[in-house]
């Protein structure tokens, strides 16, 4: 496909080749393509809630089967499709607000997803179905843990999640401690004994978690890795990756992606000016995170603002030079971004908060979930009310010295 591009001279003509993005999925044959789509059980969803709108949400490398996958819906339910595929923030959140632009009373979310819990309009979730060798997924685990005995937990990406189930009932017979995870994005509390972590929950033996447990990962590099890991630094953990069709150990640069967020919280510590970031609007509970937020850097005697500007670059930012560093409030796996080509750092809400909040202590690991922090989340500490005595206390910069 090729796209011509006029200067004011008419005469020269710029002849420019546009590539469409490849994905697997894209290659895919009629029949197969309503399998990967899962569009009968879309279809149902859509009958289901009465749908008359309907979003369709779609990363860039899924628009190229956006058209035909919108067609199929409408010739199927009658309902009108929406196709939204810039989204305001990360593809892998559910943009509630561009579906809302159209009227759309509910959305279909395609490709990874972060499974942040979500609270405006009816949502499904179609990842798609990436092939995976379970017997060689098996085998991998087998020579991780030769003890029978050992606890495990069994994480999976999203794209690989259907095959839990066919993994599970191998490993049942010979490993009877393993427990497997369940995608879970409800916004109600978890049950007693239950875990949840990025969109997924698990019930582990108490007496053991989380110490005794060692972590196994089926899918390749991401951010729902770097956050597992991240979450459990001190869980022994291995991975299975489907592409490659290899294992391997994980954990190698742990210890030093924990000493530079500790390195942040220090910044965070010297910083007078802090910019809040939203970086979501449709994640549940993102205003109580902001509010709570500006309250905690204000008790903390810092100054703040509030920015609202979609997809973030340097460029943006770099238009504030005041502020001393940035938070952001996001979605897990777009919490912990690398801001090395930023003009100014970016730390997450847990790691301004370790550095705002006396009585708050840096545990050696991340919390990426912003919503474990308000009251009522596994990580809320309150903020104390400080004797007036402390007020004149001293507090030397580990960075500067000062």
């Amino acid at each position: 496909m090729s796209a011509a591009l006029f200067s004011s001279d008419a005469e020269n003509v710029i002849h420019r080749a546009l590539s469409t993005p490849e994905l697997g999925a894209s290659r895919c044959s009629e029949g197969s393509l309503e399998e990967v789509y899962d569009i009968q059980r879309t279809v149902r969803f859509i009958q289901k809630n009465g749908a008359h709108k309907v979003a369709l949400q779609f990363p860039d490398v899924l628009l190229v089967d956006s058209v035909g996958i919108a067609r199929k819906l409408e010739d199927a339910t009658g309902a009108r499709m929406y196709i939204l595929g810039d989204t305001s923030y990360g593809s892998c959140c559910v943009d509630e607000v561009a579906a809302e632009h159209v009227g759309a009373e509910i959305l279909i979310h395609y490709g990874r997803a972060c499974l942040s819990p979500s609270n405006r309009l009816p949502v499904m979730y179609v990842f798609g179905r990436k092939a995976a060798d379970v017997n060689l997924c098996a085998e991998s685990f087998h020579n991780f843990f030769p003890d029978h005995q050992t606890p495990v937990v069994v994480f999976s990406d999203v794209v690989y999640e259907h095959v839990l189930g066919e993994l599970e009932a191998l490993l049942a017979r010979t490993h009877p401690r393993v427990v497997f995870t369940k995608l879970s994005w409800v916004s109600d509390g978890p049950s007693p004994g239950e875990v949840r972590r990025f969109g997924r929950s698990f019930s582990p033996d108490p007496t053991f978690w989380p110490d005794a447990f060692s972590l196994f990962y089926v899918g390749g590099e991401g951010p729902t890795l770097s956050n597992l890991l991240l979450t459990w630094p001190r869980c022994p953990f291995f991975s299975f990756n489907p592409e490659t069709g290899e294992g391997r150990k994980e954990g190698l640069n742990v210890n030093r992606a924990l000493m530079k967020r500790f390195y942040l919280i220090e910044k965070a510590r010297d910083a007078r000016v802090v910019g809040i970031l939203v970086g979501t609007l449709g994640v549940s509970d993102y205003l109580s995170a902001l509010a709570h937020l500006k309250d905690v850097i204000q008790r903390a005697g810092k100054k703040s603002y509030m920015l609202s500007m979609g997809k973030l670059n340097p460029a943006k930012l770099a238009n504030f030079p005041e502020v001393d560093i940035f938070v952001l409030v996001a979605c897990a796996e777009n919490s912990l971004l690398d801001s090395s080509d930023f003009y100014r750092p970016i730390v997450t809400p847990d790691e301004m908060e370790v550095a705002c909040n006396p009585a708050r202590e840096w545990g050696g690991c991340c919390v990426t979930e912003f919503r474990e922090l308000l009251p009522g989340g596994s990580a809320h500490v309150p903020f104390p009310d400080l004797d007036p005595e402390d007020a004149d206390r001293t507090d030397i910069s580990l960075i500067t010295g000062t």
